[in-house]
């Protein structure tokens, strides 16, 4: 996914000003009120002492404030792109390190809400003892340190690989900075596909092992198990949904031979599909769908519209 998200500075490149300029508003519209939303849920998690001590919020806190910081530095790029600016590949290369870590996080974290998921299903009285805030907290660094691996890799490997005077050479920010050889685009090709494959086992693990409960399951267990399986579900969703951009080199180099003049289109309407609107929303919706974070959520935004009118007619 990193190769293609970090490259969005190349989405709006395009002969007609007046359509870059609308493309690049549409991405500061969405971008900023996905943050906007993010930012409410994120300070409902921390208004709550219950949310702040259950390991299922904190990493869905993890994840939007993951996602966030993607927004953030995905519309870097594009502001950089749409301002056609140029930077020494040294200095591109720490916003791809910075971007291939982030992008990483997201997948990396829905894997460990649903094993979560399946230990408070199928290990119920053992949830409470592995699922602590602490335990939760070395789960989150362990995501850190998996997203980091691979990212270590392509840098070391661009060390080794990269010509004399590749580093001051002016260039367009995007993460094919890093991969100067044919064989380590194909090798970070490869390794991207088994993480997905890892994860997909994963999920698919534990949707099995839940499904097996929800049989042997009755009443308001059965009810429980039923809830978790569709979390799961949801689950794999959102890693298709963060996973898309492995696919889209392929369908965008298909698009450019069979129509070259639908390039720029399709490419900005994948940008703004696979990158902006699925990561931002999917957390969107799994804290919505969650009635004890939405009730929460919408007494603190009730508050705040409350203060906001109060503040309003004591001025007038």
């Amino acid at each position: 996914m990193d190769q293609n998200s970090s490259s969005k500075d190349l989405v709006l490149v395009g002969s007609d000003h007046y359509l870059v300029m609308v493309r690049t508003t549409i991405v500061q519209v969405f971008v900023w009120f996905f943050i906007y939303v993010d930012m409410l849920m994120l300070f409902t998690f921390f208004s709550k002492q219950a949310f702040r001590s259950d390991a299922r919020y904190i990493l869905f806190a993890h994840t939007l404030l993951g996602d966030s910081v993607l927004l953030l530095l995905t519309d870097l790029v594009v502001l950089l792109g749409y301002f056609r600016v140029l930077m020494p590949v040294s200095h591109c290369v720490v916003l791809c390190i910075l971007m291939g870590i982030v992008v990483k996080n997201t997948p990396y974290t829905i894997t460990a809400m649903c094993l979560e998921r399946y230990v408070a299903i199928c290990m119920p009285l053992r949830h409470a003892s592995i699922s602590t805030t602490g335990r939760t907290m070395v789960a989150i660094a362990v995501v850190w340190a998996f997203s980091s691996v691979k990212v270590m890799m392509d840098l070391a490997i661009l060390v080794v690989t990269a010509p004399p005077g590749y580093f001051a050479k002016p260039t367009s920010c995007y993460y094919q900075v890093m991969l100067v050889t044919e064989w380590h685009n194909l090798m970070h090709i490869i390794l991207n596909e088994m993480g997905f494959g890892i994860i997909m086992v994963i999920i698919l693990f534990c949707y099995t092992k839940i499904m097996l409960a929800a049989q042997a399951a009755s009443g308001e267990n059965k009810q429980s198990v039923s809830k978790g399986r569709r979390t799961l579900l949801f689950h794999g969703l959102q890693l298709i949904l963060c996973m898309a951009d492995l696919w889209t080199p392929y369908i965008l180099a298909a698009v450019q031979k069979q129509s070259p003049h639908l390039y720029l289109t399709i490419r900005f309407f994948i940008f703004i599909a696979f990158t902006i609107i699925s990561r931002a929303l999917s957390p969107l919706i799994y804290g919505l769908r969650d009635k004890k974070f939405f009730l929460a959520l919408k007494y603190y935004m009730s508050c705040k519209v409350y203060r906001s009118l109060e503040k309003r007619s004591s001025l007038e």
